[in-house]
């Protein structure tokens, strides 16, 4: 009998199967990729939200802990994915920089905002009144994390490359069958799948649409992120990505003209250089009203949990979500109410 049935090959279903893996668990994961939001992820990592100069809470936690959890990776599968990389929040005006400066006095900022502006001069990118430097930050090349695990699960025959169905999902009180696999637990890390689960579909998972294009720049030469109404990361080689957009209402993961003419003109507003579109990404971010994280246990069914919601700063979080989960599950370990899906039981 497995330990787990994982449900979802995504940055969550990764994060949760290396825990296992780490704590000498058995495990299945199952995954058809259908939903393909950690693909097409630009993956920074930045323990502040610029918009509001704001620090989610027990940022510095999970930055922290996510940092060994994939060196551990890069070093299992001999590849590389986390790229540290400064990222620069462009100022437009004497104003924003008089706001970096009040959020940099605040103790809780502080470790995480530098305090000398930087004046450093990029041709075909104006900036007329400097940037502020994050701390701390860089990049998942989530694209890459992902097929190499894929492939380390599939040569280790902890992979099943199919569409999960729920019908032939019998729970039982001390294990749950899945077709020919047993095992104690089954977790579903579904991202916007979440709405086909019958276990789950209940919860309020809002998915946010997110498109980004990749273009080729080669006067652009850029050797750090930029944040200025779109970020743009250096991939190397001339290449950028550039995104991203917020879209409510349109949860289908295609591409559209809207969401391109929508990143062009912003990108057209930071850079003067040309650039090549060489391609045009979109997914469903798994985000909920409250941007907290949606993990747990059923409330029926002790051996049926959740471990989803990572929302727009999934690879901050994926590990240190993982582990909580995990936590619970083996050692009856609390989840505080804050990420706990029973916050929407009524």
């Amino acid at each position: 009998m497995k330990d787990f049935i994982i449900v979802g090959a995504g940055l969550a279903g990764i994060c949760f199967a290396e825990t296992a893996f780490i704590n000498n668990k058995s495990f299945t994961v199952i995954s058809d990729a259908s939903h393909n939001s950690s693909h097409v992820a630009a993956g920074i990592y930045n323990p502040v939200i610029l918009k509001r100069f704001s620090l989610p809470q027990d940022s510095k936690v999970h930055l922290d802990y996510m940092k060994p959890f994939y060196k551990a990776i890069e070093e299992q599968l001999n590849i590389k994915f986390d790229f540290e990389i400064p990222v620069y929040r462009k100022f437009a005006s004497v104003e924003e920089q008089n706001n970096w400066f009040e959020a940099a006095d605040k103790p809780a900022l502080e470790p995480f905002l530098s305090t000398q502006i930087v004046h450093k001069k990029y041709e075909n990118l104006p900036s007329p009144f400097g940037f502020g430097q994050v701390l701390h930050t860089g990049y998942v090349d989530t694209e890459v994390l992902i097929k190499a695990y894929q492939a380390y699960l599939n040569e280790n025959d902890n992979l099943l490359n199919d569409t999960f169905n729920y019908s032939d999902l019998i729970i039982h009180e001390d294990h749950i069958e899945y077709k020919d696999i047993n095992a104690k637990h089954i977790v579903f890390a579904e991202g916007f799948g979440l709405h086909a689960n019958p276990y789950f579909n209940y919860l309020p998972l809002d998915g946010t649409k997110g498109e980004l294009l990749v273009i080729k720049a080669p006067q652009l030469q850029l050797d750090v992120a930029i944040n200025a109404g779109v970020f743009i990361l250096p991939m190397g080689n001339d290449v950028y990505k550039v995104g991203a957009t917020y879209e409510w209402y349109d949860k289908n993961a295609t591409p559209t003209e809207a969401g391109k003419a929508e990143l062009i003109e912003k990108l057209n507003e930071v850079i003067t250089c040309d650039y090549e579109i060489v391609e045009h990404l979109a997914g469903i971010r798994p985000t909920t009203k409250d941007r907290k994280s949606l993990i747990g246990t059923h409330h029926l069914h002790k051996n049926v949990h959740l471990l989803n919601g990572l929302g727009t700063r999934g690879v901050m979080l994926g590990p240190a979500m993982a582990k909580l989960l995990y936590d619970c599950i083996e050692n009856g370990t609390p989840i505080s109410r804050e990420i706990n899906l029973s916050r929407f039981m009524v």
